[in-house]
């Protein structure tokens, strides 16, 4: 590798962090209008963040809904304690999240999504520990699906308030995740009782 080749490389490799940036341009939509050639214009709607706002607000639906559920069907205190925050934080976070949808004219689902729907259904039948495990286990999973589409929003989004939605909820959704796992672990008897 020639001097200059090297000089290149170790300066792109130290800048790269400097070229982060919320409000990313790439991935523009035909109809995105630009303040000036590659830019797009603030407050419009685009593919990514369209696709991000409707999968989070369809999410944190699911999650308010579910919370409200086992908060008053959960026999566990620990299991009825989170599904009170999912309820408290993902609420807030919906209000947030429309807020802005409605500034950039994104229209968000009113109903739950036909998988959601199914899970509903099938906690509704559950009782006991088997409606603390279900919920739980389920629990998990959506927060790993959240955290992925959060960590997406933030790297490909391209309106900066959106990313900064998604990259100020991340730490939260981990958080609930942990929450999750343990309060899994410990149903399932590999990590003592829930409370």
């Amino acid at each position: 590798m020639t001097r200059i080749a090297a000089f290149l490389l170790g300066a792109a490799l130290t800048a790269a962090p400097a070229l982060a940036q919320i409000g990313n341009p790439a991935g523009m939509a035909p109809d995105t209008r630009l303040d000036e050639p590659g830019k797009p214009a603030p407050h419009q709607t685009n593919t990514q963040d369209r696709l991000f706002a409707q999968l989070a607000a369809a999410g944190g639906l699911a999650e308010v809904q579910l919370g409200e559920m086992a908060r008053d069907k959960a026999e566990a205190e620990g299991v009825r304690d989170f599904a009170a925050m999912m309820v408290e934080d993902h609420g807030a976070a919906n209000a947030r999240l429309a807020e802005l949808a409605e500034t950039v004219r994104i229209p968000l689902p009113q109903e739950l999504a036909p998988d959601q729907q199914a899970l509903r259904e099938r906690l509704e039948a559950a009782e006991g520990t088997a409606f603390d495990l279900a919920y739980v286990r389920a629990q998990v999973v959506e927060h790993q699906k959240t955290a992925q589409l959060l960590a997406w929003e933030v790297g490909q989004g391209q309106d900066g308030e959106i990313q900064r939605f998604a990259a100020e909820q991340l730490p939260v959704v981990l958080g609930h995740l942990e929450q999750a796992q343990r309060l899994n672990a410990e149903l399932s008897g590999a990590g003592g009782p829930a409370r």
